[in-house]
């Protein structure tokens, strides 16, 4: 008999909800866009409504909808939602107040009572487990930035000093499991709403970026996994806590008890991307259109003509400035006569490669290892262009990882909580098949690494300028 699992993955832009086959295949799926924030003043920034779970809700349906199975053949769902949002809870598990967004400032703060009513204070995987399950639970691995928690044992900790610090007390922090535990069963309200079978076993994962490393096939500390989202960072994996990093930081991984080092990243990465293509609107959708496939596939061929190193063009991807240096703007220098609107769009894609080359290594440095391969994820790894400047900037191979993501690592997860599977390794042999690697260039990484030296230099000699203009721009 086949068995089946569903993987939430509820991302900072939409949610999807994939059901997958015990080989990890997808067999039914749908996406619903989550609404443009509410920012109703400086700092704030939410997620409208009860966004999150309406999102989930239509997703669901749709997924299940086209499920062509037996939904009794279907033996748990994978929760994975975004990581550092704060859900302001009533008693009745309601919200108190809008979802805060990631990007929210009061998320790096500790709590302040905005509402009488509130009771709880929780992640977005924990709101969204009480609206699956009626349970006042959540997973530990989702509670990195501004909670109480121990990060050596992965629970609350016994320091009633430290929750005081966080603008909390005890009752009103959910109960914590791992990565692989059963947080409840779908409740019959849950059940309407996401057309998902009631009682069905709902399984806690961990936050976004481990979710995703975890459907990617991450488990080894050689293998750099690159995630190209709208932030763009290189993780690896390890059991060390690593609280004194200088050049990393040390997230919860989606495995009991192990942890996720990464890098620093690139803000507004691929949106970047995004937001120069469609500058070029018509000039490459028209031909697009004209030779039948995609604009993303028209203008990154174009771009694969571009000789490497953009023939000279340099881009700093700073589109969104660091908290540190709020002054910082993108820049995209040595233009002459031989560029075109291509070269930009490689260089905007080697920039995303130097960066991370650059802050990978140093985290390697640090943990004392070396990277033998390069896996990258995300929509931007479909590109055969991108992939090969990875391989060449890292002189690795770097090979595409498993379709499906987050919600590929949230149906892995669900399928070792309900025993398919006896761990988590056998579970990845099962059911993570990477995609083609792509082998470097020796001539090409021999001009990435000179161009590497430059690009790091790139920001010394831009800072000062950019300072004198803030004060006339901001």
């Amino acid at each position: 008999m086949s068995r089946y699992f569903i993987g939430i993955d509820n991302g900072s832009q939409s949610s999807k909800v994939s059901v997958f086959d015990e080989h990890g295949r997808v067999v039914s799926e749908g996406r619903s866009a989550l609404r443009p924030y509410d920012t109703p003043r400086p700092g704030v920034v939410e997620h409208p409504d009860d966004d999150l779970w309406t999102s989930i809700g239509a997703a669901a349906r749709e997924a299940m909808a086209a499920f062509p199975g037996d939904p009794a053949d279907i033996a748990g769902a994978g929760l994975c939602t975004i990581r550092f949002c704060r859900a302001v809870l009533k008693a009745d598990g309601t919200l108190a107040q809008p979802v805060m967004s990631w990007m929210d400032a009061r998320v790096s703060r500790p709590y302040e009572r905005a509402t009488p009513d509130a009771a709880y204070v929780t992640t977005s995987s924990g709101y969204i487990t009480h609206r699956m399950t009626g349970q006042f639970r959540d997973t530990a691995a989702n509670y990195a930035g501004m909670w109480p928690l121990d990060s050596d044992t992965f629970g609350w900790t016994s320091d009633d000093s430290r929750i005081a610090e966080a603008g909390l007390d005890r009752s009103m922090l959910f109960e914590l499991v791992q990565p692989g535990d059963i947080l409840g069963a779908v409740t019959e309200a849950a059940a309407a709403h996401t057309g998902i079978p009631a009682g069905l076993p709902v399984v806690a994962t961990a936050n976004d970026k481990a979710v995703e490393a975890l459907g990617s096939g991450l488990r080894c500390a050689d293998t750099l996994l690159v995630s190209l989202g709208t932030y763009v960072a290189g993780m690896t994996t390890g059991s060390r806590n690593v609280k004194d990093g200088t050049d990393f930081w040390t997230n919860y991984a989606a495995t009991p008890h192990a942890y996720l080092y990464e890098s620093s990243g690139v803000r507004r990465g691929m949106w970047t991307v995004s937001w120069y293509r469609d500058l070029l609107g018509e000039e490459v959708a028209a031909p697009a259109r004209e030779a039948g496939i995609s604009a993303e596939e028209y203008i990154n061929r174009q771009a694969a003509l571009v000789p490497p190193g953009s023939e000279g063009l340099i881009t700093v991807l700073d589109w969104l400035a660091p908290t540190e240096a709020p002054y910082r703007k993108g820049s995209i220098l040595g233009f002459d006569g031989r560029q075109g609107r291509f070269h930009v769009y490689r260089s905007i894609l080697e920039a995303l490669a130097l960066t991370i080359r650059e802050t990978a290594g140093k985290m390697a440095a640090e943990l004392g290892t070396r990277f033998e391969e390069v896996v990258v994820s995300g929509g931007g790894s479909a590109s055969d262009v991108i992939m090969q400047i990875f391989a060449d900037v890292f002189d690795v191979p770097a090979r595409r990882a498993a379709a499906g993501g987050a919600g590929l690592g949230a149906a892995l997860t669900a399928a070792v909580a309900t025993g398919t599977y006896p761990d988590f390794d056998g579970a990845v042999d099962a059911m993570v098949r990477t995609g083609e690697a792509f082998t470097p260039v020796p001539a090409n990484h021999a001009l990435y690494t000179k161009l590497r030296k430059i690009h790091a230099e790139a920001r010394r000699h831009t800072d000062g300028l950019y300072r004198e203009s803030y004060e006339l721009f901001g």
